[in-house]
């Protein structure tokens, strides 16, 4: 049903091997003059940070380097990347990494027009001032951070994961150049590839889905069904990162205009309290979550197992659903995606840890997004299930 909707997504976004090129000519139409670049010491070491600051020397622009993003992004990061940007008089942010740093750029940009803690911030359009312009530059197929309007930051002195919701912090400018992640080794391939994986389904199984959703959704559960095995086994195969990384594009605008679902809301209280790395916890939960989820929506689940390639014919609608887990379930088990026992967390202390992960989940507000309505209780149970 076509109902009233908002969908957005940056003002530019470049796509394609090679397109980092662009970057120069990008930053000139801002009117910027001072970046300041933020990233990770891996980037630095492949040299993918000095590749930047390469394009923007020659673009004739300033910038100052902050690579003190060690991990999942931390308001502690946010308050250090904050001070480097007034100190070095920046007016707008280029970030190249994976989620995190991007991520913590977005936050940044809060923090430096808005003012006050990044905890101030939780929760859906509490962002009032228009944020720098932000580039950001993907290295991985997974987060799609460099489209929404989503940002994720731990709260160190509470083990929140805070979901930060704003159009504002839409980047200005995606550059995702799938030539950026040759470099990923296969078990950071297999959980950001599955991490827009779940972006995908939970898009398109949504209760804000909406049809312009529902069609990039599907196109990126088929790219990534088709084509994670292969970057999986092997990083080189070009053609298949490409497909990789349109889908971690596509599923990204997807979930920024229809949303998350249960999978989000439970993935986030396992890794604030158990450190566990965003996208791991979204794929730990998405067999059970798909378990759980299918029978409310049996008409989308079983168009998820057609575009996933499994032969649905002569099925009924909720016997064709069933397909499309168990699908699910293979493309994890074939990329050596662990259970939460495999992580080395201890079972005592992920029970002592359940009710305030199930307060937390709800709290965040994706699961209300999810077909199938999960109390505190049944919640627990899942965690206990993915176990």
């Amino acid at each position: 049903m076509l109902r009233k909707a908002e969908f957005r997504m940056p003002g530019t976004l470049l796509q394609g091997p090679g397109c980092l090129e662009d970057l120069g000519r990008e930053v000139g139409k801002l009117g910027c003059k001072k970046a300041l670049i933020v990233s990770d010491e891996v980037m630095k070491k492949v040299g993918y940070v000095q590749k930047v600051e390469t394009l923007l020397k020659n673009a004739g622009v300033d910038y100052a380097v902050f690579t003190d993003v060690p991990g999942e992004p931390k308001d502690t990061y946010v308050e250090a990347g904050l001070e480097a940007y007034r100190t070095e008089k920046c007016d707008f942010l280029v970030a190249i990494g994976g989620g995190s740093p991007i991520d913590t750029a977005k936050a940044i940009g809060v923090l430096h027009t808005n003012g006050g803690k990044i905890t101030d911030y939780m929760g859906a359009e509490k962002v009032k001032k228009p944020t720098p312009p932000l580039v950001a530059i993907p290295t991985t197929a997974g987060t799609g951070s460099e489209v929404t309007r989503f940002t994720i930051i731990t709260d160190t002195q509470n083990d929140v994961k805070m979901l930060i919701n704003s159009s504002f912090i839409i980047p200005a400018v995606a550059i995702a150049d799938p030539t950026l992640t040759l470099s990923a080794p296969p078990k950071t391939t297999a959980a950001t590839g599955m991490d827009a994986f779940c972006h995908a389904v939970e898009a398109y199984v949504s209760k804000r889905e909406q049809p312009t959703t529902d069609l990039l959704a599907l196109e990126a559960i088929r790219l990534i069904s088709q084509n994670l095995r292969r970057a999986w086994c092997n990083g080189e195969d070009l053609e298949a990162r490409s497909n990789m990384m349109r889908a971690a594009t596509l599923a990204g605008i997807a979930f920024n205009n229809s949303s998350v679902t249960l999978i989000h809301g439970m993935s986030r209280p396992i890794g604030a309290v158990f450190h566990v790395a965003h996208g791991v916890s979204n794929a730990l939960l998405l067999p059970t979550w798909a378990e759980f989820t299918y029978i409310a929506k049996p008409e989308k689940f079983a168009k998820v197992a057609e575009v996933m390639g499994e032969n649905i014919e002569g099925l009924s609608v909720l016997d064709a659903a069933w397909e499309a887990v168990e699908a699910i379930k293979r493309l994890c088990e074939d990329v050596e995606i662990p259970s939460i026992k495999d992580m080395g967390i201890a079972k005592e202390d992920y029970e002592r840890a359940l009710p305030k992960m199930a307060r937390d989940a709800i709290a965040s507000g994706s699961p209300a997004n999810n077909p199938r309505s999960a109390t505190e209780e049944q919640i627990i149970e899942l965690y206990r299930k993915a176990y």
